[in-house]
């Protein structure tokens, strides 16, 4: 959808809501830098160089000691440098300049960031401010006060990677952009609590959609959790919300937890970058996502900060 369809079809649609999603900017599409460069030393995922990949796996993957060593130090990496960047984010900074930080963070730690070219997506990161739910590419749009935004990073490191992502809020946020993003963490930690050896994958789905429900807010249901490791995309998939996906838990198996939880409907449209996820009605999104490993007595969180 380009940009001039994108406003119309917002603003009829806001113009008949008789509810308020609160006080907050609705995010247009702005301007993109040129792609940044990677130093050739820093090793890169096999999609960069059009090689095979192990992207397609029939079944989840039930990884070994070294693997699972190797998942720790990425999903570590990822989560310490998220919360750097949390700390960077300020009003009136640009996403564009978010993203630069970043960038450098990540190559400054011999890690490449896994989203840079991944079917030609043009940043290292991804940044979705208010009513872009998901996959936003930073642009030279300031951040405003009341604003908030989602800092989606995967590195890829030692040759496995590591993907976590997280809502921040910048400067004075209303009430009901807090309780928000509250209510999306909280529906992520309820279903990693419940992650076991034996759990059905559809059981995240159901707990996520129930707690999201019960705090007044949809799940949208066009992003899902997935399988990581030396591949970046893999099985199992996880969905948010009710389903029938089969199969379960076993110790070794590593993958992502991610709900987006919305204000308002669970309608988005994809701009025409191919990437940029708005929501329909312009409501406000939240997101937040962990790596988890499921072990013989439960689950470890690998995308914890420390």
């Amino acid at each position: 959808m380009n940009k001039s369809i994108f406003l119309t079809t917002c603003r009829k649609f806001w113009s008949k809501q008789k509810i308020s999603f609160g006080k907050y900017e609705i995010v247009e599409p702005a301007n993109v830098s040129p792609i940044l460069a990677v130093p050739q030393h820093i090793k890169t995922p096999n999609y960069i160089s059009g090689k095979a990949t192990n992207d397609i796996l029939e079944y989840p993957e039930i990884k070994n000691e070294t693997q699972i060593a190797c998942m720790r130090d990425s999903c570590k990496l990822a989560a310490n440098l998220l919360e750097k960047i949390g700390n960077f984010v300020q009003v009136g900074m640009t996403t564009d300049e978010i993203d630069y930080y970043a960038h450098n963070l990540i190559i400054n730690n011999n890690a490449y960031p896994s989203p840079l070219n991944y079917k030609s997506f043009p940043k290292s990161i991804c940044t979705s401010v208010n009513n872009v739910a998901c996959h936003g590419i930073p642009d030279d749009r300031p951040l405003k006060s009341g604003d908030i935004i989602n800092i989606d990073i995967t590195v890829y490191y030692n040759g496995y990677h590591g993907d976590c992502s997280k809502t921040f809020m910048v400067g004075e946020v209303d009430d009901f952009g807090r309780a928000l993003v509250k209510a999306t963490e909280t529906c992520l930690n309820e279903a990693t609590l419940v992650c076991k050896a034996g759990l059905q994958f559809r059981e995240l789905g159901k707990v996520i959609s129930r707690k999201a429900k019960q705090l007044g807010y949809t799940v949208v249901p066009c992003f899902i959790g997935h399988g990581i490791g030396s591949y970046f995309h893999g099985p199992p998939d996880i969905y948010h919300f009710e389903n029938n996906y089969p199969g379960r838990m076993e110790p070794g198996m590593t993958f992502t937890i991610e709900p987006v939880l919305s204000q308002g409907t669970k309608e988005i449209v994809i701009l025409d970058d191919g990437w940029t996820a708005v929501t329909l009605d312009t409501a406000r999104t939240a997101q937040f996502e962990h790596t988890v490993l499921i072990t013989d007595s439960g689950a470890d969180i690998l995308t914890l900060p420390g």
